[in-house]
């Protein structure tokens, strides 16, 4: 699998150079999950996104007391979840949990990603613009839905 290229189609990275891509590619982590394995817990601190190179996740939503948590989402290869721990390290939003063998995501770590900013300060312009128009678009989005 080629990692560089899969960086390349995400929006969260969209309008860094080559050289730049692979400096993203320098901090990734990989991890295999197997099925059922969590990613992510709701409401536990968050540090590090994912990038899903490989298989599938489910993004899923409450769980407390007699109620079962629920599906939101399901994501596959090229597409993030836990982009905010890039930003703060706050609860997680939701609980992400592997669905198939092999499941495997590349690990970005907060500090890591910190220090590719200050080394480099356009890719850090880059991607928080990036996810700043992501979280904009979604807040809209949410604030029309509830009207």
């Amino acid at each position: 699998m080629n990692i560089d290229r899969i960086i390349r189609e995400i929006e969260l990275f969209d309008g860094l150079k080559e050289t730049e891509v692979a400096e993203i590619t320098a901090i990734c982590k990989e991890r295999r999950l197997q099925p059922g394995e969590l990613l992510a817990r709701q409401g536990e601190r968050g540090d590090e996104m994912y990038i899903i190179t490989e298989g599938f996740v489910e993004v899923l939503l409450g769980g407390r007391g007699e109620n079962p948590p629920r599906v939101i989402v399901n994501l596959g290869p090229g597409q993030v979840t836990g982009e905010m721990a890039l930003l703060d390290q706050g609860p997680r939003s939701a609980t992400v949990r592997a669905v198939s063998d092999p499941t495997i995501v590349q690990t970005i770590q907060r500090q890591a990603f910190e220090a590719l900013c200050r080394k480099n300060t356009q890719i850090g312009y880059i991607v928080l613009r990036n996810l700043a128009l992501d979280l904009v678009f979604k807040l809209r989005h949410r604030n029309l839905v509830d009207r």
